[in-house]
């Protein structure tokens, strides 16, 4: 299920996965995920009676996406996503309003380009013929690792507890994090949650994850709001001589929202 900021619609359709790739010479790829979604009233009897009359294909909707990147001249997903749904609404009028959705496809390099890593930049837009409802960008996939510094002991014990308490372990969590800002600093964020968790001694995953949150915040002044998911994938102790594995399917899942 798609949900909007501005709430609930009653009826909204589009474009999911449309991939664009724009090469940036003398190297580089600007490439994208995107999704579009429409809604309004113009588009409610194409549900209730079979009338197409002011429906924008979502065919077409791809080729907008596809063509008009050609007319993108910056590097960032949030002015990316602003761009195509500014000019989808001026366009077609009959819009009343558009999310847009792009997610990064990553590639490293000036001439040979690889796939870059897990992680992905994310942004969203959602906008109205009368104003912005929300910019929202994120980061997914981040795989974090250190070997030490991080502890996880003091929870609760009764008859279901197996868990030892643990003084220092090594810490590997994955995580994905997303804020609501009006100017990109994708790469500010990237540092801000390396940095943390390199340094930061912790208790649990969630003190990491409020800790990333808080420095956002101190440190972003146009941030307004941070959420972030953090998975538990500490690895197993095989052996008493730093032997270790992956962890079994069950992992602990971990959330948090912060705001100014």
């Amino acid at each position: 299920m798609h949900h909007f900021a501005s709430g609930f619609q009653r009826n909204y359709y589009g474009k999911a996965d449309v991939i664009v790739y724009r090469l940036r010479k003398p190297g580089g790829v600007f490439g994208a995920s995107v999704t579009m979604l429409l809604y309004g009233d113009a588009f409610w009897p194409t549900y209730a009676a079979g009338d197409n009359t002011g429906l924008v294909a979502t065919d077409s909707m791809k080729n907008f996406i596809q063509w008009e990147t050609r007319n993108f001249t910056g590097a960032d997903l949030e002015t990316y996503c602003r761009f195509l749904a500014g000019k989808f609404l001026r366009t077609y009028p009959q819009t009343e309003g558009i999310q847009v959705e792009a997610l990064e496809i990553p590639y490293d390099g000036a001439v040979a380009l690889v796939p870059r890593g897990t992680e992905r930049s994310m942004a969203r837009i959602e906008i109205t013929q009368e104003d912005v409802v929300e910019i929202r960008s994120g980061i997914y996939g981040f795989k974090l690792l250190k070997l030490g510094g991080s502890a996880f002991s003091g929870f609760v014990r009764d008859q279901y507890t197996t868990l030892p308490d643990v003084h220092d372990r090594p810490l590997h969590m994955w995580l994905d994090l997303e804020w609501i800002c009006p100017e990109p600093i994708t790469g500010r964020v990237r540092e801000i949650v390396h940095q943390v968790f390199r340094t930061f001694e912790s208790g649990s995953i969630q003190q990491v994850i409020y800790q990333i949150g808080v420095k956002m915040l101190a440190d972003l002044p146009a941030v307004t709001e941070v959420r972030l998911e953090a998975n538990n994938r500490t690895w197993d102790k095989v052996s008493e001589d730093e032997i270790y594995t992956e962890p079994r399917p069950p992992y602990g899942v971990l959330g948090l929202t912060l705001r100014r």
